[in-house]
């Protein structure tokens, strides 16, 4: 019976059967999250306005220069963009979402940055921006990337008394093989990137994040017509060159790599369109002795931006 007194009394401490819940209840929670995240805190209140208004709102297809904005969704994901130096503009956070590792490393990343609106928003609101997705309760936004335009790539390229040494992809459509080319491009040395303005691929997150961070200062330039850019280049006095299985050069006898140039790369499937393939001043070849038919975009580009590096030294 005594017992049972303890139990029904009103004396704090330990109860009967409490199975340890009062130690549980002890342990830490982590750190305090910033106030955009706290219930109650006035700019958990200006955030969530802002979070409603901008879910509700379409984001807008790029014109010109840009591009569209793009959703980052899934915890693995954003952590990964974040932790790649990928441009972000906000970061959507659930409402009462479990605070696991991933979730405190994308707060603490994005406050590191800086620049990274923090914003917290109902399940169902956060379901209607990503149009049902699986976010898990993180939703990143990319803002629009700004795309140069061909001009400046040779601009630049004069300006650093410098012979233009440029890229240009035909038929790629993956980001992360335009991201590894840009990669190649910032480590050889090159001016830039020229990319279709359709049936290409863009500067996405997965771009991004292949490029390790180069994509930063290699600018990505868009063609509205790639050929009529390619014969533009060939009119400022600048050899294109375009890779090709059968082509009718090997690559280490080509010996205008020295100079001016834009090296042109087809889809791994199709190579190059017919029409870019005649405008190309030389239809190069890269021996494979291996006997593989082909290399992917990224691979190709890296290995003749190595030899034009070579022979500009």
């Amino acid at each position: 019976m005594a017992a049972n007194n303890r139990r029904m009394s009103g004396k704090k401490g330990a109860q009967v059967g409490s199975g340890g819940q009062r130690r549980k209840g002890l342990e830490g929670k982590g750190p305090t999250p910033p106030a955009e995240m706290r219930k109650g805190h006035k700019k958990n209140r200006v955030a969530n306005a802002k979070a409603k208004q901008a879910v509700r709102r379409p984001v807008a297809r790029g014109r010109g220069g840009k591009s569209a904005s793009e959703l980052v969704v899934g915890r693995n994901p954003v952590v990964e963009a974040l932790r790649e130096g990928v441009p972000a503009s906000t970061l959507y956070v659930q409402q009462f979402i479990d605070n696991d590792e991933r979730v405190r490393e994308a707060l603490q990343l994005a406050a590191e940055r800086g620049g990274i609106n923090l914003m917290e928003a109902p399940r169902p609101e956060l379901d209607r921006m990503t149009n049902g997705l699986n976010h898990q309760g993180l939703v990143l936004q990319v803002p629009p990337y700004e795309y140069a335009h061909p001009e400046d790539l040779v601009a630049a390229a004069h300006d650093e008394g410098a012979d233009p040494l440029i890229v240009a992809l035909d038929g790629v459509t993956d980001p992360r093989n335009l991201g590894a080319v840009v990669r190649s491009v910032s480590a050889f040395g090159g001016h830039g990137v020229v990319v279709p303005e359709r049936r290409s691929a863009g500067m996405t997150a997965g771009a991004w994040k292949t490029s390790a961070g180069t994509a930063a200062r290699t600018p990505v330039a868009r063609a509205t017509n790639l050929t009529r850019t390619l014969e533009a280049c060939k009119k400022a006095g600048i050899t294109v060159v375009g890779l090709a299985a059968d082509g009718e050069v090997e690559l280490g006898d080509l010996e205008a790599l020295g100079g001016p140039v834009v090296i042109v790369v087809g889809s791994e499937g199709k190579g190059l369109s017919r029409l870019v393939g005649e405008t190309c001043d030389h239809r190069v070849r890269i021996p494979m002795p291996g006997g593989a038919e082909s290399l992917n975009a990224g691979v190709a580009a890296g290995i003749v931006l190595y030899e034009a590096a070579r022979r500009r030294r």
